[in-house]
């Protein structure tokens, strides 16, 4: 199954849901806070030293410790302001990299189904764009938005006790800008999580075609491909555009509310200073309080629309967060094999897709202990469900699996899957070494264990052929290796975990007859070994020496029986043993 979709996010994010990203982190928030309160203090402090300072000029009393003491609270405010920032920043660098591990561990466990149904380019971008901005909640929705709060609150205090006219001034000005801000910012947190959403669709059509560059640049689709990818990349930027002009109102509202607040008290303190009611001590305190009033405003209006652009990635890495992990099983069976039972048995199974489409019926077979069975039929008869059920990327709608004589949901899924192997149809190989690849089902083996698979499966050549041997790289998806020696590669790595119930699906699809016959030996030799073989094939190589051979057909088991048998019983076996060359 293919990544088909991009769900749309539905989670709505507010400043509570942060608290799981930052718990963690709550000491180092706690100091940023206090130092935080104390920069805001000495800003605070240093109009009433200048009042003082000019009042002292003014008096003609000596001003040496007054100056001394406002050059020492200014130096400790940008001292502890800057200890401030790095400490925030840092804070806010180790939010994003646990959110990061968070979303990695999260998409990584989630159920197959979620991973059918979203496309993988936009999951890449949660974990990339999005993590990214929700440093801006950190930084402005945490610490921004509540030291400025506390500037302007004390600022608003001491223009008051300075002079309440001047006040009220100020704070009409100041309204009318904050009224415009107000209006822009509600449209604020719902474009940026479609921006996003749009960003993630983008990387998702970018993912898509550079998976299949090769194959797109074969089927002369590149244009077609780039015209997509275009339009994926035009409709993020439109919503960014809508974005940027709501932001855009935020900037000149924040101009008008501090040059027309200055100006008001400039003129109107002017008045005021003329005719006695105001001395010109008090109307320089005043006006550095005016900026210590409008700058932390116009940085809070600034902080508040950052903050709802992260909370609206914050939607989005919510919506992944909240997704339940694949559910690795209750308590494990005791003793979970039962003594004589058939390695593998499904009984009546019926499975059906999301949407309801059913893909088997009744489906029932036994598989012996250290026998090898064959799947077979048309394509689209159910073959690859079968094996998928098994290994429980899925769960029946229906019936029982059974491994062992244990239902396969008595198993944990971790205990199941480590007693099986599973080499898919497409044999995928992973970016790294020919050694990463050999030891991703078994980490704890040797170099002479991994060599040995690797003639097992007539794969020596590959670490010869190289210099670096076993660390040669095999290059993004294996695309250094042929189609075979991929196949071959992946069969490899799961003879080398030595599972005792093997799931191949078609796995002599891409191998020409020299290494089908390396291969089969392989196989031949795992079975002789005491493993259990459940094979989807059509190839005459792997059906013909099976034990027993199952005919699919429509999600139904039309015939059972040998190759010979099912030759004279059944005409579907029959007519796709000559279409198939089995016969």
């Amino acid at each position: 199954m293919s990544d088909v979709r991009a769900p749309e996010n539905t989670t709505d994010a507010g400043l509570r849901q942060l608290w799981p990203y930052v718990r963690e982190h709550r000491g180092a928030l706690v100091v940023v806070a206090v130092l935080s309160l104390v920069t805001a203090g000495t800003a605070l402090a240093q109009p009433l030293l200048v009042n003082r300072v000019i009042s002292a000029v003014q008096d003609a009393r000596p001003t040496g410790a007054l100056s001394l003491l406002l050059v020492v609270i200014l130096v400790a405010g940008a001292v502890l302001g800057a200890v401030q920032s790095f400490l925030l920043q840092r804070t806010a660098e180790g939010v994003v990299l646990s959110t990061r591990r968070t979303l990695a561990e999260r998409l990584l466990r989630l159920p197959v189904v979620e991973h059918d149904q979203r496309r993988t380019g936009d999951l890449m971008s949660r974990i990339g764009s999005d993590t990214t901005l929700l440093r801006a909640v950190v930084t402005s929705g945490l610490v921004d938005i509540a030291s400025s709060l506390v500037v302007v609150v004390g600022a608003a205090i001491a223009m008051a006790l300075v002079d309440v006219v001047l006040l009220g001034v100020t704070l009409l000005a100041v309204a009318v800008g904050a009224l415009v801000i107000a209006l822009a910012s509600r449209r604020v947190r719902a474009l940026s999580r479609l921006t996003q959403a749009k960003v993630g669709a983008m990387t998702a059509a970018v993912e898509r075609s550079l998976s299949a560059v090769r194959t797109i640049r074969a089927s002369g689709a590149t244009d077609r491909e780039v015209d997509g990818v275009v339009g994926a990349a035009t409709e993020a930027y439109t919503v960014g555009v809508r974005t940027a002009r709501l932001q855009a109102l935020i900037s000149p509202a924040a101009t008008i509310a501090t040059q027309g607040s200055f100006l008001a008290v400039l003129g109107i303190g002017g008045a005021r200073v003329a005719s006695g009611a105001l001395t010109v001590g008090a109307l320089v305190s005043f006006v550095l309080y005016l900026f210590l009033l409008v700058l932390p405003l116009a940085r809070l209006a600034q902080s508040w629309t950052q903050l709802q652009t992260g909370l609206g990635a914050l939607g989005r890495i919510e919506e992944i967060r909240l997704l339940p992990e694949e559910d690795n099983g209750d308590v494990a069976v005791s003793t979970p094999r039962v003594l004589g039972a058939p390695a593998l048995e499904l009984r009546g199974v019926d499975f059906d897709h999301d949407d309801g489409t059913p893909v088997l019926r009744g489906v029932s077979l036994r598989i012996p202990a250290g026998t090898r069975t064959a799947l077979v039929g048309p394509s689209g008869a159910g073959k690859s469900t079968v094996l998928a059920l098994v290994e429980r990327f899925y769960d029946v709608t229906g019936g029982a699996v059974l491994v062992d004589g244990v239902d396969v949901r008595a198993w944990t899924r971790a205990e199941l899957r480590a007693g099986l192997g599973y080499v898919e149809q497409d044999s995928p190989v992973l970016a790294g070494t020919l050694r990463e690849n050999l030891a991703l089902a078994a980490p704890g083996t040797s170099e002479g264990q991994q060599l040995a698979v690797l003639d097992q499966v007539n794969l020596r050549a590959l670490v010869s052929r190289s210099p670096l041997g076993l660390d040669a790289q095999v290059g993004e998806e294996g695309v250094l290796l042929s189609g075979g020696e991929r196949q071959r590669l992946a069969i490899a790595r799961t003879l080398l975990a030595r599972p005792r119930l093997m799931l191949l699906d078609e796995p002599t699809a891409s191998l020409d007859a020299r290494n089908e016959q390396a291969l089969r030996a392989a196989v031949d030799a795992a079975a002789a070994d005491g493993r259990t073989l459940l094979v989807v094939a059509h190839r005459l190589s792997t059906v013909i020496h099976s034990d027993q051979i199952v005919v699919l057909d429509d999600g139904r088991v039309v015939a059972a029986g040998t190759h010979a048998e099912l030759l004279v019983s059944s005409p579907l076996y029959g007519e796709l043993a000559r279409s198939q060359l089995l016969a």
